[in-house]
């Protein structure tokens, strides 16, 4: 009989709806019950795409013996995290403190006024590797919270206390000595055999290598830039990547990108585009171009609506096993690709014994074509169409497997990383598919998940809801300006300008100087909580201080410029100890310390000579870039980067400036790639 997860939207919660336990999801009349009843909360939270808590509900969630425990002794409320990353992040700094690690599925036991005071995360049907079951923690907990309450208090009364222990102490601000040494951290922290930060297992780390980028042009550090391309490109070629089907899985189990924990995020491979983009933009790196268009290629078919919104995840799991749709068997191959079977398996390393569970996960074996061609005795040439057809077939009987579950709500901080990523990809490359993309992804975004200025978190089934946390508001403002500097259409400058200002009045809190996650109207919780570190996605911290600076440069507005200032100061001195920590906002805090590089065009953006100023500077990588564009009439939405320029001789005229320092006026292509030339010079240390 199903349980009152039934009328819910995420995917992930309709999959424990038909589970014995008695879930509800978190609301206010779960809460009600375990005060009436003075029952411990049993607080479940995981996501559609995690492996382990899949594992976790089959061996417990789904025993009628486990679930006639839960049902006696707790209220047992489910929650998917990334519908609910307040709830999230509240917790897992409860389990982190009592356990010293985290993860999901993450369980946690409450008092029935929502404080925790015992958690940890997979637990197993019996007794394995010193893990104790899972029933034997139902019995223990419930016992010691009949039994021992005084005991119960003074663990809630010391994880109250780490909350207010956990927020930013002020010190020194940011800095350009905070930027070198963020820079050197990371060079230690570098794998220089195979790319990336650290051992196994190993995460992108898209912005701290974007930050890398950003430095590397400032400061002209070759090794900079080297680090983040040669990162980009070992991912590339690894089993982390789709080499078949195109996008990232989420990370690396090993050091060197070969085997995957192969669920696929949405949020991953939107940075993943973005770095990649600005990666060609710096390099002209046939590779990475290809690798960032296959990705964008995989996500519009199989992460798209037909709404024009993208879903959150594809699961690791199909058929009760990890991987199984990904892998291949060496017959397999030979039987598929026939008369290129030999030169393919070559190309992904592939073997009779395979390289994961008897079977292979594909990947690059050299990183030169020019020696496999010889080893083969054909032109170098030839095998990208050898290599482009055996993709194919490849995909097509691929095609034919049991698909891994899709989580198909559509959340909207992530589909603002995912607009902002393909309105750059679009107008870097130049590229009307692309642009069809992000157009309809944004229009999807305002249209369906932004009413009256504010952001809702979660779309699914026709049905928007959950209010917007900091992150959406952010991450929605940041995509529209993307989609201003791809159209230089004024409505998305005005979106953009409308979510800084709702961001401000219900995020920002003046007393403290600093903004929180869930808005001043959000329900109360044992704490309002401000996650600061950028982990998987940016911090909502740290999207907020992006938008908040875009907005300054364009509209002049001092008191955006001074909040962004002050919230990095804030936390500088987390920065300065955890960079890697914090890489979204490392690159915020080169604009701050370096000033933007603001680029004005001015004229009609019908017209081929506008066109092709906008195209000569979408080519470029240049950090901390803010770009405007439009008719001299003076009417463009207030834009402070417009104001009183005109054109010259009826010609399209780009304004280039740093730092209020402005190049002459360039009316040809050459003359704005000459000013970039010069702005290009690495700044004094």
């Amino acid at each position: 009989m199903p349980n009152r997860l039934a009328t819910e939207t995420s995917p992930y919660l309709l999959q424990h709806a038909g589970n014995p336990v008695d879930w509800y999801p978190w609301s206010p009349e779960a809460l009600e019950r375990a005060k009436a009843e003075n029952k411990p909360i049993l607080l479940s939270i995981g996501y559609a795409a995690c492996h382990w808590c899949h594992v976790m509900a089959h061996e417990s969630f789904e025993d009628d013996t486990t679930a006639a425990l839960m049902n006696e002794r707790f209220v047992n409320i489910k929650v998917d995290r990334e519908e609910r990353p307040d709830l999230d992040s509240i917790y897992m700094q409860a389990v982190q403190a009592m356990t010293g690690h985290g993860g999901w599925p993450m369980t946690v036991f409450l008092t029935p006024d929502g404080a925790p005071f015992y958690g940890g995360t997979y637990y197993p049907r019996e007794d394995r590797h010193g893990i104790p079951s899972f029933k034997r923690i139902l019995t223990a907990v419930s016992e010691a919270y009949r039994a021992k309450p005084a005991e119960v208090a003074a663990t809630v009364d010391a994880l109250r206390d780490l909350y207010v222990a956990t927020q930013p102490v002020a010190g020194e601000p940011i800095s350009a000595a905070l930027l070198d040494g963020a820079y050197h951290f990371m060079s230690r922290a570098y794998d220089e055999a195979y790319g990336g930060f650290g051992s196994a297992p190993k995460f992108p780390q898209t912005m701290s290598l974007e930050f890398l980028l950003t430095h590397w042009a400032r400061r002209g550090i070759e090794n900079a830039l080297s680090m983040a391309e040669q990162s980009f490109l070992r991912m590339a070629r690894g089993g982390i990547y789709d080499q078949v089907g195109g996008g990232f899985a989420r990370y690396a189990v090993d050091r060197v990108w070969l085997v995957p924990h192969f669920e696929k995020m949405l949020y991953d491979n939107a940075l993943l585009i973005r770095l990649g983009t600005r990666l060609w933009q710096a390099t002209k790196n046939a590779e990475v171009k290809r690798i960032v268009a296959e990705t964008i290629r995989w996500a519009a078919r199989e992460m798209r609506s037909p709404e024009g919104g993208f879903y959150s995840s594809l699961d690791a799991d199909s058929e009760g096993h990890e991987g199984k749709f990904y892998v291949w068997d060496a017959a397999e191959l030979d039987s598929i690709l026939g008369g290129d079977a030999a030169i393919m398996r070559a190309y992904w390393g592939a073997t009779e014994g395979g390289n994961f569970e008897g079977k292979n996960i594909l990947s690059v074996a050299s990183a030169d074509p020019r020696a496999l061609a010889r080893q083969f005795s054909i032109d170098v040439a030839q095998l990208e169409p050898i290599v482009e057809r055996a993709k194919a077939k490849l995909y097509e009987v691929r095609s034919k497997r049991v698909w891994p579950g899709r989580d198909d709500k559509i959340l909207a901080s992530w589909n603002g990383l995912a607009v902002r990523a393909l309105a750059e990809a679009a107008r870097a490359f130049g590229d009307d598919e692309f642009t069809a993309l992000a157009l309809n992804g944004a229009t999807f975004l305002f249209d369906r998940l932004v009413v009256d200025g504010r952001v809702l978190r979660s779309y699914s089934g026709g049905r928007a809801r959950i209010a917007g946390y900091l992150e959406d508001h952010a991450a929605a403002g940041l995509a529209a300006l993307a989609v201003y500097e791809l159209t230089f259409d004024d409505r998305w400058l005005a979106r953009a300008r409308e979510l800084g200002a709702s961001m401000t009045r219900w995020f920002w809190n003046e007393a403290e100087g600093t903004f929180f996650d869930t808005a001043a109207d959000h329900e109360a919780l044992i704490t309002r909580p401000r996650d600061v570190y950028d982990n998987a996605t940016p911090s909502g911290t740290s999207l907020a201080v992006e938008l908040l600076l875009r907005l300054a440069e364009l509209f002049d507005e001092r008191g955006a410029y001074d909040r962004a200032a002050k919230v990095a100061n804030s936390i500088a001195p987390a920065v300065a100890r955890y960079p890697l920590a914090f890489g979204q906002m490392l690159c915020n805090a080169d604009m701050l310390v370096n000033g933007a590089v603001e680029l004005a065009i001015v004229g009609d953006p019908t017209r081929p000579d506008f066109q092709a100023m906008a195209e000569a500077a979408a080519t470029r990588y240049v950090p901390s870039f803010i770009v405007a564009g439009g008719p001299e009439s003076g009417a463009n939405a207030g834009v402070a980067l417009l104001a009183d320029r005109t054109t010259i001789d009826g010609k399209a005229t780009a304004y280039l400036c740093r730092n209020r320092v402005c190049e002459l006026p360039a009316t040809g292509v050459e003359q704005l790639q000459n000013g970039f030339d010069r702005l290009a010079m690495p700044v004094p240390t």
